[in-house]
């Protein structure tokens, strides 16, 4: 498992009963989380000390209560700052546990010794895009919702980065790189974070499971003759790790490199155990 266990303004303090107990900056959160299915006693008194608590609704949804919780603030990761705000579905605009893909390819980035192009596609709030430009690479930003393309340059903004050869794009991912394609754009690296589900500007049904294989075909096409890495995230429960190995190991055998994915997680401080969240794919060059 890759542990994202560098953030000093974030942690996991403890969960338990469908729930997690989280420090984001000063402010405590609760949320569900569907990994929680234990049921240890609620010991850590920051339970009752919760900023906002995010209760789940049993017909779907839900609706978050709060106590003292600004409408936004700013947490910091390195030299990264983030503007939260808790907004549809238990969400603040950032995925902690993605610090571990952000330390991984920002050093493969600083080491490669030349330019760099990097596409992150489903790019949501920036957080590898700001990682991607701090580290020194030109970035294409592209996610459907111009909410987020706008809260990615807030981020990148407030992370002092807004001079950075950043594109952003509010597309559909994969017409972008379909015309990408017709056009002999090429990338040296490309991230994606794609939904499980989803609908596009005119209502095309995205599902993964039928979705990402093609999508890692298409990029395929994309990348340049001397590829840096390959990240694709998934959320998706029923997605293991092995799946992603395969789908990169298959459309990128082209390329001299190598493939590895595992469940990405975050300490507990509380247990000391690792919360599972979600699995991440790597293809990164070499023999």
């Amino acid at each position: 498992m890759w542990i994202a266990n560098n953030w000093d303004d974030y942690e996991v303090i403890d969960c338990s009963k469908g729930e997690k107990l989280e420090r984001w900056g000063k402010y405590i959160l609760v949320r569900p989380d569907p990994q929680v299915i234990w049921n240890t006693p609620k010991t850590s008194p920051q339970w009752k000390q919760k900023n906002g608590h995010y209760h789940r609704s049993k017909k779907g949804g839900g609706e978050w209560e709060f106590r003292g919780l600004p409408e936004q603030w700013q947490i910091h990761y390195k030299e990264l700052t983030f503007n939260l705000k808790p907004f549809s579905f238990k969400h603040t605009g950032l995925f902690p546990e993605q610090a571990a893909n952000w330390d991984w390819f920002s050093e493969k980035i600083k080491s490669a010794g030349r330019p760099i192009k990097v596409l992150n596609l489903f790019a949501y709030t920036g957080g590898a895009t700001l990682a991607a430009a701090a580290a020194g690479a030109q970035v294409t930003h592209v996610d459907a919702s111009k909410g987020m393309v706008g809260w990615a340059k807030e981020n990148a903004a407030s992370s002092g980065l807004s001079d950075r050869p950043i594109r952003w794009l509010v597309d559909d991912c994969v017409k972008f790189v379909e015309r990408e394609i017709r056009r002999g754009n090429h990338y040296d690296a490309i991230i994606m974070d794609p939904p499980s589900y989803g609908r596009g500007p005119k209502g095309e049904i995205w599902k993964i499971e039928d979705a990402i294989h093609p999508l890692i075909m298409l990029c395929a096409r994309l990348l340049s003759d001397n590829p840096l890495f390959f990240l694709i995230n998934s959320y998706t429960t029923g997605l293991a790790p092995s799946v992603l190995t395969y789908m990169l190991g298959t459309e990128l055998g082209s390329f001299r490199g190598n493939v590895n994915s595992q469940e990405i997680g975050l300490p507990v401080t509380d247990s000391g155990l690792i919360l599972p969240c979600g699995a991440s794919g790597r293809w990164e060059a070499g023999r």
